[in-house]
């Protein structure tokens, strides 16, 4: 009986362990079958090229990155560009710098360890196309933006006017994507590149100011002029540095429905037309109340179309 129990525990457990120790054999095999010399020298040669790629492109980045602070430098002396501008190309061509050597980069060290580029490329290529038709609105923001910062169109502190969005205000940052601007009310305007089609840029040369101030002609044009004429001349005492051309007193002028004033036109500094004639034309209604002369209230009507 007890031998029959024994016999039945081994057969059980020879059972048990054939299996492993038929995979175990295999396993010897085929690690037998290994050449491990081809293994080494495969590795060694792959990690030396591996170390080589990442010393060679290192040391390209580093030689670009040189370049391109050498020619940023040398570019800012000789140009008189804000520094915005040049901060936000230096930026941009560093960018482009990097993703193409990066690219290239990582291209070599799957095409050293075997990996099949050319697969991986023609997957990439239509997965590409797909994210490209999406995203296409940003890279129209990325080429438009890229243009108005080469072709100099406008600075951070500009004034300018987007006719077609009805928006004006001080350019507070130029971007490769989008355009911020503040207008006179505080509101500040993110705009993306793609929706800019024309700029009038009004801080490029010196700005025109016309003051109109309403008069009653019937008190005397001479008189009334004088007046004026001594508002003028303590404005361009006081901005002489801002004014590039002296006051001068256009004439009298039709403003509607019975109403007339004197104008008065000249130029000054961009950005300070807007303090200048409103300082000229509290100036002007303080020397016409001095001569007790009248400053007509009737309303102005629009013109009849």
């Amino acid at each position: 009986m007890l031998y029959i129990a024994a016999q039945t525990t081994d057969s059980t457990g020879s059972a048990i362990t054939e299996p492993a120790v038929r995979q175990l054999n295999a396993f010897q095999r085929w690690w037998g079958t290994i050449n491990w010399e081809n293994v080494t020298g495969l590795l060694i040669s792959k990690g030396l090229m591996i170390i080589f790629l990442i010393i060679l492109f290192s040391a390209l980045l580093r030689l670009c990155d040189f370049l391109v602070e050498r020619s940023y430098q040398s570019y800012q002396k000789r140009q008189k560009f804000s520094e915005s501008r040049m901060n936000t190309l230096n930026t941009l061509i560093r960018n482009v710098i990097h993703y193409t050597l990066g690219f290239f980069f990582i291209y070599s060290l799957l095409s050293t360890l075997g990996v099949p580029v050319g697969s991986l490329l023609a997957g990439a290529g239509i997965a590409g196309l797909a994210i490209g038709l999406g995203a296409q609105g940003f890279m129209n923001d990325i080429i438009t933006g890229f243009f108005i910062i080469m072709e100099q169109q406008i600075d951070v502190g500009d004034y300018i006017i987007l006719s077609n969005l009805a928006i004006e205000g001080t350019v507070t940052s130029v971007g490769i994507r989008t355009l911020e601007l503040r207008s006179a009310n505080g509101t500040v305007h993110f705009i993306p590149n793609r929706n800019i089609t024309t700029i009038s840029n009004n801080s490029r040369s010196n700005m025109q100011v016309i003051v109109d101030v309403r008069i009653d002609p019937n008190e005397g044009l001479d008189k009334i002029k004088s007046a004026i004429k001594r508002a003028n001349d303590k404005i361009s005492k006081t901005y002489q540095a801002e004014i590039q051309t002296e006051p001068t007193i256009f004439g009298l002028v039709d403003l509607g429905n019975s109403n007339y004033a004197i104008r008065t036109t000249f130029y000054v500094l961009n950005g300070q037309q807007f303090k200048i004639k409103e300082d000229l034309l509290a100036a002007a209604i303080i020397e016409l109340n001095a001569d007790e002369l009248t400053i007509p209230s009737t309303p102005i009507l629009p013109a009849a179309k």
